[in-house]
């Protein structure tokens, strides 16, 4: 009797931890993370960085970032005062997992491609080079949002609200459906872009090492008597190949941290739709649930930490743009008083 007792006393305590968790923890991380994500559109945005491609691709996940957010912490922090209206109401339960994991996908792929432009930037092949502008990248922002649309249509119809039985009332309303949503999730949505990520970040170290030896070789037969054009071209050069160097910084933390906060959430998901059914009221559920709601707001943290990621890896090209941000702003707030 008394081993029963202390079960449901252990039960008690773990269900209470994922409630304060879902009602306190996603307050901190809305904030700084739609303050974070609409810092980088603003600092990305300006005339220095946005013509970059690798800026643009930036932008659009911070924007993307902030729809995951909006989408998905509201719902979590209102779960947390048991006033989520997505468990109980069928239409806002599918709209705003198709706005989450769409958001979300896009996010991801962004950040996939500003890996592949860093690594047709980085190339010794001025044809591959080329391929890293604008206009690809305009196509790339088209064709990944076309496709974030058309693999998440099956929540429209997979997803039902009032649901018992699941991990949560909001989920797919058959194993079926469950499980071609979690895979999708897992695989088109989180596993693809990111074992991509690593493979394009590996090739971005070799066509780094190649064009450290190329710039070796070319200095060591250059001519020690440089004409003013060529020490203005060789200026120029360093000051794209630090900013070049900075972006591929900012790129490869965030993809480190992408990794370690998005991957568990999608491994999670795929384990509750393959894995057994337990009782609700057993030890193992409400662990089970606490280690889901940790790996799900790890996934948000991971939407809402760029800005913080840019400003430590950045190094002076995102500070700067950070500090002629704040002067631009506070200028035009003086004019606006003072007329």
């Amino acid at each position: 009797m008394s081993a029963s007792n202390s079960s449901v006393d252990f039960i008690v305590t773990i269900n209470y931890v994922s409630n304060m968790l879902l009602a306190y923890v996603p307050i901190f991380v809305f904030i700084f993370g739609i303050v974070g994500n609409c810092l980088n559109v603003f600092v990305l945005g300006q005339r220095a960085l946005r013509t970059n491609p690798s800026s643009v691709c930036f932008i659009v996940s911070s924007i993307a970032g902030i729809f995951v957010i909006i989408s998905g912490l509201i719902s979590r922090m209102m779960a947390g005062y048991n006033a989520d209206l997505t468990l109980t109401v069928g239409w806002i339960c599918k709209i705003r997992n198709f706005a989450l994991y769409g958001s979300r996908t896009v996010v991801l792929w962004m950040i996939l491609s500003a890996t592949i432009d860093r690594w047709l930037s980085s190339s010794i092949d001025v044809h591959r080079r080329q391929l890293s502008n604008m206009k690809n990248v305009r196509r790339c922002i088209i064709v990944i949002i076309v496709y974030a649309i058309v693999i998440n249509t099956p929540y429209f119809y997979c997803y039902e609200a009032n649901l018992s039985g699941t991990m949560r009332g909001c989920y797919g309303s058959t194993y079926a459906c469950r499980t071609l949503t979690d895979l999708i999730y897992a695989i088109g949505t989180v596993q693809i872009p990111l074992v991509l990520m690593i493979v394009f970040g590996l090739l971005i170290i070799r066509n780094v090492h190649r064009m450290q030896q190329r710039i070796r070789h070319n200095v060591n037969a250059a001519s020690i008597n440089t004409t003013h054009h060529s020490r203005a071209t060789t200026l120029g050069n360093t000051s794209k190949r630090k900013m070049n160097q900075q972006l591929l910084k900012m790129l490869s933390l965030q993809i480190t941290l992408l990794f370690l906060f998005a991957c568990p959430h999608s491994i999670q998901k795929v384990y509750s739709s393959f894995g057994p059914s337990l009782p609700p009221q057993s030890v193992q559920y409400a662990i089970e649930t606490l280690i889901f709601n940790i790996f799900t707001l790890l996934s948000f943290i991971s939407s809402g930490m760029p800005f913080y990621i840019y400003t430590l890896a950045g190094g002076s090209l995102f500070r700067k743009a950070v500090v002629d941000l704040i002067k631009t702003t506070a200028r035009r707030l003086l004019c606006c008083s003072c007329s």
